[in-house]
């Protein structure tokens, strides 16, 4: 009769056995750390050409500046120099020949960022012949790009900016499952969409959930039901997962049958390596947890929830997995799926220690994302939040910034980032407040009190010239 094993030896065992068990048993979707073959799918082929523009050295002097790093500087100073943020506080240095600007009574924040834009794929004038946001053709488009349909000279833009919106991601809308790739814009004057585009800013992929697909595919042999959605996702990165290891085997091979190509499984498979994150709309709490499921079976990362009107029911899920909440400040009851909004949504996510912000979704709400983001501090501090304006500033700068990958070039007031810049004319989050001058990399695009400085786009200029409004030759 053999010896007894001790029981440390038996536990050894067991832990041995389990470490072997789950080495041997694969992943559905792994993603070997060795190989790097998934680089291989090409992922820009619309690269940025966007410049800055010319720029002065530039002071603002003597204002209350309001970093988005959630600290209020009273009579402060900024440096704008060579397109970067390079100096800031009580005292800054005077470069020759620099621009001085009387900050005296004036506010100063980062440039605000909109998550959430549809300016270029459905511009104004508004018109069928421009709606481009949309490829309503099939359930599942991760082949499109909104950058394909974005028209830059749409008059949105300037308005914008008069509101002092400085970059924007402009996203395909919500009429599919799977709606494309979004880009990421800097809100200057350009005749081409890539002149717009944030340089190395990363894709996002546009996903939906909810009502919309149903509605749009229920009668076209789509989606009718919200479990209909989830098998749609679930069967799209199936699918994705087998054509990106077909290639994977292809690549390490070195030789064989080379796979079919497919445009829209190559972005699919990107964001199953998590090098395109997922940007979803979705308004329902328990929507929000089924989506959170399916990334982690495929191994994908949503950043955010778009028009997250119940996030604050699952406030604790989005903090532990790190998942943005994309809301407005009071839109809410025009569809079943939004019915359950609160005013203080917002302030509860944040509170949570969520990340939390606002967005527009609307070519008019993008010139006034300040009074949303002052509506939704109101709501909180009436709930009995403490909310300084500081940190409420941070839900349209840095929240946006970072929930699209650009906080280390944007977002905030701090020295080396570019200087996206609005001088207010009085406390941003007043009802009365006007952007006052807006710069991006240190180029003043806009000044409230002189009108030759505010960009008009070629079509607004071209209907000026002609005294035009439409008409003939439609």
């Amino acid at each position: 009769m053999p010896a007894k094993l001790p029981i440390w030896g038996a536990a050894a065992i067991v832990v041995l056995t389990l470490l072997l068990a789950w080495a041997i048993i694969p992943n559905l979707h792994p993603t070997p750390k060795d190989e790097a073959v998934a680089d291989q799918f090409p992922n820009d082929q619309f690269p940025s050409t966007y410049k800055p523009l010319p720029s002065r050295p530039t002071i603002i002097r003597g204002a209350t500046i309001l970093t988005g790093t959630d600290r209020e500087l009273a009579n402060a100073s900024i440096l704008l120099q060579n397109g970067k943020i390079a100096a800031i506080g009580a005292k800054v240095p005077e470069p020759p020949n620099s621009v001085v600007i009387n900050g005296k009574g004036k506010f100063v924040t980062p440039g605000i960022i909109d998550i959430h834009s549809h300016l270029g794929v459905y511009p104004s004038p508004s018109n069928e012949a421009t709606q481009d946001g949309n490829e309503a053709t099939k359930p599942t488009t991760p082949e499109v790009r909104s950058e394909n349909s974005v028209w830059p000279q749409d008059p949105g833009f300037t308005r914008a900016l008069a509101g002092g919106v400085t970059v924007m991601e402009i996203l395909p809308g919500s009429a599919n499952l799977i709606g494309g790739r979004s880009v990421v814009l800097k809100n200057v004057p350009s005749v081409t969409t890539q002149g717009m585009k944030f340089p190395g800013a990363p894709y996002d992929l546009k996903m939906a959930c909810g009502e919309n697909p149903k509605r749009v595919y229920g009668e076209k042999g789509g989606p009718q039901t919200q479990m209909g959605n989830i098998a749609g996702y679930r069967a799209a990165f199936e699918k994705a997962a087998e054509y990106r290891d077909k290639w994977r085997k292809y690549w390490k091979s070195k030789g064989g049958d080379k796979p079919d190509r497919d445009i829209g499984m190559e972005t699919l498979a990107l964001v199953l390596d998590k090098k395109i994150p997922v940007q979803m709309h979705c308004y329902r709490g328990d929507q929000m947890a089924t989506m959170i499921d399916v990334a982690k079976e495929f191994g994908f990362r949503i950043a955010a929830f778009h028009h997250a009107t119940e996030a604050y029911k699952v406030a604790d899920l989005l903090k532990k997995n790190g998942i943005c909440a994309v809301m407005w400040a009071d839109w809410w009851g025009f569809k079943m799926e939004a019915y359950d909004a609160v005013p203080e949504g917002l302030a509860m996510v944040d509170h949570a220690g969520a990340c939390a912000m606002i967005h527009s979704d609307d070519p008019i709400g993008i010139q006034r994302l300040n009074q949303e983001v002052a509506k939704a501090m109101a709501a909180g501090r009436r709930m009995g939040y403490r909310i300084a304006r500081a940190h409420a500033v941070s839900w349209m700068t840095r929240n946006p910034a970072y929930a699209l990958g650009i906080l280390n070039q944007t977002g905030t007031l701090e020295k080396g980032k570019m200087a996206d810049v609005v001088m207010w004319d009085t406390d941003p989050l007043s009802v009365y407040a006007h952007a006052e001058k807006v710069f991006i990399d240190g180029a003043l695009l806009y000044d409230r009190d002189n009108p030759k400085i505010s960009p008009r786009t070629d079509f607004e200029l071209g209907q000026e010239a002609n005294g035009s409004t439409g008409g003939a030759g439609q």
